[in-house]
């Protein structure tokens, strides 16, 4: 982990991907020394002091491109950091220190993966489908949004990910919640591997203790972050084990530990 170290980063590419989503290709050998599927990066989206403190964001995708390993960023534009974000443009640097915090972990004997993305939490699991697809393990994705056109579109996922959505409204796949797909999935799966609401995760727990199953499942907790390293305790949850800091001791966290 690089602390507090501030690192200068290089914007290799941005795009609108899809509605009012924005993917963001980065240059910063010494954020993506120790980046992998699940930690994060807290960036400064200002050149200035407003907004003061830094964003969260995940590591959405990696790859190897001019002799580096680059990572990309996934996200929404939802206020005055995010807004500013956006408009950068290939060549422009931003400020960021990372990788943070715990993330996914493969059992080496897993070889059905099953993912559930809702809303923006599909950020934070594509890169672990690419390394699962890499290694040769068999990956379903279950992804959630309010409409289709909130959806991460297939041609932007791996190939061999099987993509099953819900959508609120019923635009696209199944109508109504990503986890009402789950318990028909889940026998399938050696482990599950989840990033969105607390709401998705309080839903997935009743199915698991409907079903009655000790499968591992292990989600990432979205929550606001004011230094992203343990200082200032903004990221507090209560768990099975006792007070929490999501940057610091997750945000993978075992679901049943967080929601049982």
């Amino acid at each position: 982990m690089s602390g507090l170290k501030l690192e200068r980063a290089r914007v290799v590419s941005q795009e609108e991907l899809y509605e009012d989503t924005h993917l963001m290709w980065l240059s910063c050998p010494a954020v993506a020394r120790g980046a992998a599927p699940g930690r994060f990066l807290m960036i400064h989206c200002t050149d200035a002091l407003d907004p003061l403190l830094p964003r969260p964001m995940s590591f959405h995708r990696f790859r190897e491109a001019g002799g580096e390993r680059q990572f990309a960023i996934l996200y929404d534009v939802r206020g005055r950091g995010t807004a500013w974000l956006s408009g950068r443009k290939a060549g422009d640097a931003l400020t960021m220190f990372g990788p943070l915090g715990r993330g996914f972990e493969v059992d080496a004997g897993s070889e059905n993966i099953l993912l559930v993305a809702g809303g923006l939490g599909v950020a934070a699991v594509v890169s672990l489908a690419d390394e699962a697809v890499a290694a040769g393990r068999s990956v379903t994705l279950l992804q959630g949004a309010r409409t289709a056109a909130k959806l991460c579109p297939p041609e932007h996922l791996p190939a061999e990910v099987e993509a099953i959505s819900a959508t609120d409204d019923g635009s696209e796949g199944h109508r109504g919640r990503v986890t009402e797909l789950l318990a028909e999935r889940m026998p399938w799966a050696d482990q599950v591997f989840a990033c969105g609401p607390n709401l998705m995760f309080e839903s997935m727990a009743a199915v698991v203790r409907e079903m009655r199953t000790r499968k591992p499942v292990q989600v990432l907790l979205e929550e606001r972050m004011g230094c992203g390293t343990g200082v200032c305790y903004g990221c507090a949850v209560f768990t099975r084990k006792g007070v929490r800091l999501v940057c610091r001791d997750g945000p993978r966290m075992e679901l049943r530990e967080a929601f049982g």
